[in-house]
């Protein structure tokens, strides 16, 4: 019995005892730091709103590269875009050289306007282009500068706000100034296109028509125009009535003199 006791002891398992960890190095254990949560990148965090701008070009780069697969979606949007531009380019060039801008603007609105005259209105069989270059010039050198000095001395002359301001300024303009322009604008075209003779006669037969198709035209237009748009903005606002009137203008000053 005590053999078979004495194995039983040998043969059994003894326990496993865990062994002690030093203090030393269980108070290392705990002072690790707790792991860094995710931050930006250095350039990120040092220009938070340059990171900005990169992330929205990178948006946008996304959106115009996924552009095409829009189809004609694509194009009309890019249309709208160049627009935009050219508005924003054309307003810019107003502020900084308001005098030239306008004289450009003159200088192709009375060119588009001649050419219409002479191809659907005279049918003429070819273009008479020194009749064409006399009449943009006029545009480019009279019209424009003169137009951006009036409108300005206008707008000091008259300081009355309101409908009563628009109505004194559309007075002054219609019934004195544009008789005296139109008068002015005929006898240089006729003169520079080499008939200095006919200046006269074509003032008795066409000035009085010309005054009156122009108050026709620019009466309505010229009081919303004075009512409602900036003194900086009229000239733009009247380029579009402008076009229209070039292309009666041309008519008016080139038809053939009548001897009596």
């Amino acid at each position: 019995m005590a053999m078979a006791s004495t194995l039983a002891l040998l043969i059994a398992p003894r326990p496993v005892q865990a062994r002690p960890t030093s203090p030393h190095l269980q108070s290392r254990r705990l002072a690790l730091p707790p792991p860094r949560p995710a931050t930006l990148s250095a350039p990120a965090a040092t220009y938070p709103r340059k990171a900005g701008r990169l992330q929205q070009l990178n948006a946008a780069s996304c959106c115009s590269n996924s552009a095409p697969a829009a189809g004609t979606t694509g194009g009309s949007a890019t249309g709208v875009k160049d627009w935009r531009f050219f508005l924003a380019w054309y307003l810019m060039s107003l502020d900084k050289n308001p005098i030239a801008t306008k004289a450009v603007t003159s200088a192709v609105l009375t060119l588009a306007g001649d050419l219409i005259c002479q191809l659907v209105i005279d049918r003429v069989p070819a273009l008479d282009l020194r009749r064409t270059f006399v009449f943009t010039f006029l545009g480019l050198a009279l019209v424009g500068p003169t137009l951006h000095v009036w409108y300005l001395y206008l707008s000091k002359l008259v300081t009355i706000s309101g409908a009563s301001g628009a109505i004194a300024r559309l007075l002054l303009d219609q019934f004195i100034f544009a008789p005296i322009f139109i008068g002015i604008f005929m006898s240089l075209l006729v003169t520079l296109e080499g008939k200095p003779s006919l200046v006269v006669p074509q003032l008795k037969q066409e000035w009085l028509s010309s005054v009156l198709a122009n108050w026709q035209l620019w009466i309505p237009f010229q009081f919303l125009n004075f009512y409602f748009v900036p003194q900086k903005f009229q000239v733009l606002a009247a380029n579009f009535v402008a076009l229209a009137w070039n292309v009666i203008l041309s008519f008016k000053a080139h038809k053939e003199v009548i001897a009596k």
